[in-house]
């Protein structure tokens, strides 16, 4: 069995379900949110680990942060880790080219805690174009912390641009860095996804901007931290 796994994941290794059971913390609207996703939104799977959103909060109350982005809405369950981990005075940016999983799965549930759904700002359309608009209006180097999880072949760009709006000792986690431990086998890069996040891996790795590790969490979390 593989140690790479998401926790939700029936098959993952019991290293993996004792990891998460003494990492992962979630109020009763996350576990709300991550039941709806996986029973009934499309490739639910696709939900992000809850330990990993926990490692993300972690970071987010360590550095103080009150500014995210979040590449990669789907159903809103990093967005709300986020929303819950800044202050009242926070903000999430959350990014997605389409919104409607987020509005049918997400917006129901989250909505019953109007203190943090407020901090949660959707801007709908490609994340790069969007992420490009914030640095031309003046934001590069105001953001803390930045989550990636989306369409994988555009990894390496999202990641530039984070690194642009992230402050000075700004942290950004990319998620599936590993792929349940495709991306470690050569003879599967040949897949464009799985290429797309070996080549952003190489990228953070080498990156004189940044601090970083890379995790076996989840299936796979690579983090930076600005320097």
């Amino acid at each position: 069995m593989s140690v790479v796994a998401k926790s939700y994941n029936k098959s993952a290794d019991p290293i993996v379900a004792y990891c998460s059971e003494h990492t992962t913390i979630q109020i009763p609207l996350q576990v709300e949110l991550q039941k709806e996703t996986l029973a009934n939104a499309p490739f639910g799977g696709m939900l992000g680990a809850p330990e990993v959103l926990t490692f993300g909060q972690n970071f987010i109350r360590s550095l103080g942060g009150k500014r995210a982005l979040d590449v990669g809405t789907f159903t809103g369950a990093s967005a709300l880790a986020w929303a819950l981990a800044v202050p009242d005075d926070g903000e999430v940016y959350t990014f997605d080219i389409d919104h409607t999983n987020y509005k049918k799965f997400g917006v129901p549930i989250l909505s019953k805690d109007q203190k943090t759904f407020q901090k949660i700002k959707t801007v709908e359309g490609p994340a790069v174009e969007s992420l490009d608009k914030l640095i031309a209006n003046g934001q590069s180097g105001t953001f803390d912390f930045a989550f990636i999880d989306a369409d994988k072949t555009s990894y390496p760009a999202y990641y530039e641009k984070c690194v642009t709006l992230l402050r000075s000792g700004g942290v950004i986690l990319v998620d599936n860095s590993l792929r349940g431990g495709k991306v470690a086998d050569e003879n599967q890069r040949n897949d464009p996804q799985n290429a797309a996040i070996h080549a952003t891996n190489d990228i953070i790795y080498k990156d004189a901007r940044t601090y970083s590790a890379l995790l076996n969490l989840g299936d796979g979390t690579h983090v930076a931290f600005k320097k």
